[in-house]
């Protein structure tokens, strides 16, 4: 597309937009996250000489002029662009990104910015979820061997943490990411050991002040006794597998009779919300959750429908307004301000969708963090983000944070805005009949 757009001069000021057309499956609200590295990519944006070598070699691309590619060498994002906040909640049909820049510009980075935010939206909402699920007991993302590679667990990681997680076991993404970096042993440790004795004491020599036992590889009751005797400074034990009620409940006996209450209890499994939820419920004497596979692959709900779509270009004669009539995927038109307002009891109330100029009541979602490619200002941290998820997270109605078929939130559009998508559809239906 940019190729012709360049072939054929056309390359206006146009407006996209990212948004969500449907919340998944048992999600009432979403956390917007990735904004970071989006803005990142877009300061950074440029094509290396072999990346432009491997385009020009394609036969999709014989017939352009060469022209085109030397542009390419020379590209760089100067637009402006607006967002919500990171952590903070959304729903279906609000803008969370608006890109405004040459439309040759605006139209390369649309899968980066899909592929980052999508992903990362998606596991931090699930984090919060699963944090929400525990009651005020520690989650930790356990789920780097289980993300779809390398890369996607440090995202998952980050996204984690924005929803709730106090930790990672992934180290790299803690050294990366200034994230608590957590971890206990493996079943190989300790069957790497002529005795589950012998290497429980050798792991307790090695990490004095940080030892979590796992006591499930050969008998769990057996292990716990054996723990319960140990002398020195054991954190914690973990249960990996088996009932988790029953045994958390028999475990916690053991050690409270042998005088180590502080001693805590990790367990681990392929966990998610519902059975984190059933065991709180039930009072399982769980103190923190490892969750892995169900965290970091969102499994309940693995993928996120955002999509990004032409709203508005500026011509020689003015604004030009795009939408879209088709069924089930139609859009209302133009830049946009979301307006979200707060009943009495301080939950939030209604999100207003408004034309861009509107000025209505209740507290504006976009801001504008990006100006001639440069981003504004200085970013918040990690836990900055994290304050404020869970913060807002709090303001959603109980019912609508629900884990299982939650309400829907209402979310409603201007009377201005309205009237334009009004206008525009007859415009274009007037127009078809024409032809």
């Amino acid at each position: 597309m940019s190729a012709s757009y360049f072939q054929h001069n056309h390359n206006p000021i146009a407006s996209f937009e990212m948004f969500i057309r449907h919340l998944p499956e048992n999600r009432g609200y979403l956390i917007f996250a990735g904004l970071e590295q989006a803005l990142e990519y877009l300061e950074n944006l440029k094509f290396l000489t072999e990346e432009i070598e491997y385009l020009s070699s394609l036969p999709q691309f014989k017939s352009v002029p060469k022209e085109f590619f030397d542009y390419l060498a020379q590209l760089k994002f100067t637009g402006e662009v607006w967002a919500m906040e990171e952590g903070e909640p959304f729903f279906a049909g609000e803008p969370v990104l608006q890109v405004r820049a040459p439309l040759i510009q605006a139209q390369l980075v649309e899968t980066y910015l899909l592929s980052m935010i999508n992903f990362q939206s998606l596991i931090a909402t699930k984090s919060a979820r699963v944090v929400e699920s525990a009651k005020g007991r520690q989650v930790v993302d356990f789920g780097a061997r289980r993300a779809h590679g390398p890369e996607a667990s440090v995202l998952a990681a980050r996204a984690s943490f924005i929803g709730g997680c106090v930790g990672t076991s992934n180290v790299y993404a803690g050294k990366e990411l200034k994230i608590p970096a957590v971890g206990t042993m493996a079943h190989s440790y300790i069957m790497s050991f002529p005795t589950e004795k012998e290497a429980f004491e050798k792991y307790l020599t090695t990490f004095p002040e940080h030892t979590t036992l796992l006591i499930d590889t050969y008998d769990t009751i057996r292990s716990a006794h054996m723990v319960a005797g140990m002398k020195g400074e054991i954190k914690g034990v973990r249960l990996d597998s088996g009932d988790l009620l029953q045994l958390s409940k028999m475990v916690r006996r053991i050690l409270d009779r042998a005088g180590k209450k502080s001693v805590r209890i990790l367990a681990s499994g392929d966990l998610n919300e519902f059975i984190i939820d059933e065991l709180v419920r039930k009072k399982a004497p769980i103190d923190a959750f490892g969750v892995g596979t169900e965290l970091v692959t969102s499994k309940d709900a693995p993928a996120l429908g955002g999509i990004y779509k032409l709203m508005e270009i500026k011509t020689e004669q003015g604004v030009k307004y795009t939408l879209k009539l088709s069924a089930k995927k139609a859009t209302y038109p133009g830049q946009k301000q979301v307006f979200r307002r707060i009943g009495e009891k301080g939950y939030y109330q209604e999100d207003i969708i408004a034309c861009f100029d509107e000025k209505l009541s209740g507290r504006p979602l976009l801001k504008k963090v990006m100006e001639n490619g440069k981003t504004m200002g200085k970013l918040p941290s990690l836990e900055e983000i994290q304050k404020k998820a869970l913060k807002e997270i709090q303001k959603i109605p109980p019912r609508v944070r629900s884990l299982d078929r939650p309400s829907h939130f209402p979310v409603k559009y201007s009377e201005k805005i309205k009237k334009l998508r009004q206008k525009l559809a007859r415009e274009i239906k007037i127009e078809q009949r024409l032809f």
